[in-house]
């Protein structure tokens, strides 16, 4: 499948590893594929994100609320809110566990978090199951489009056709699969079905 990815979509993941390696985590993880794709600049998924008003210098914040996601263990926003109608309040959870054993301690990525065991790719960390996941819904959006190459833009597609952290933190800043796909290919295909 790699030998599809334009270069675009292998520095995206190239720097995915380099920020897993950052880290400190165990495997490459679909946040890490979020944050190399943020820091991409002159490709389609910075094209696109700029579109949506995301452009490179104000990705910031989406970088800060992502440490937020760490910093509650990785937990969403959604399931901080399913947590709260049991009556569990995460922020008061997260204050405890700092107060005992200091800023940040949920918010540790050295033991891997989810997801399995992979095989390594582009020499460096493995992948985890849902990053792998992630690649091939990738291969599956480029292929439903006709597309012979898979770029960055695939990457981003995939990343909010999907649950989780990423597409969450992604349309908090105004970029969803819809707005993707009217960016990237104009009106009159949003109503394609979507991977995943």
């Amino acid at each position: 499948m790699f030998e599809r990815f334009t270069k675009d979509a292998r520095a995206v993941v190239r720097g995915a590893v380099v920020h897993a390696e950052r880290a400190g985590a165990e495997r490459v993880e679909e946040t890490h594929v979020l944050l190399a794709l943020l820091d991409r600049e002159g490709s389609r998924g910075s094209f696109a994100l700029a579109s949506l008003g995301l452009p490179p210098g104000r990705r910031e914040g989406l970088v800060r609320d992502l440490g937020e996601v760490r910093r509650r263990g990785g937990l969403s926003r959604a399931d901080a809110d399913a947590l709260s109608g049991l009556g569990i309040d995460v922020s008061e959870i997260v204050a405890r566990v700092e107060e005992a054993h200091g800023e940040g301690a949920l918010a540790a990525e050295g033991n891997g978090g989810r997801g399995g065991s992979g095989g390594r790719l582009f020499g460096g960390r493995p992948f985890g199951r849902e990053t792998k996941e992630l690649l091939t819904d990738t291969l599956r959006i480029a292929l439903s489009r006709r597309e012979r190459s898979i770029g960055d833009e695939h990457l981003l597609l995939a990343l909010t056709s999907r649950r989780g952290v990423p597409a969450e933190l992604l349309a908090d800043h105004g970029v969803t699969y819809t707005a993707l796909t009217r960016v990237l290919y104009g009106h009159g295909r949003e109503g394609e079905a979507k991977a995943g």
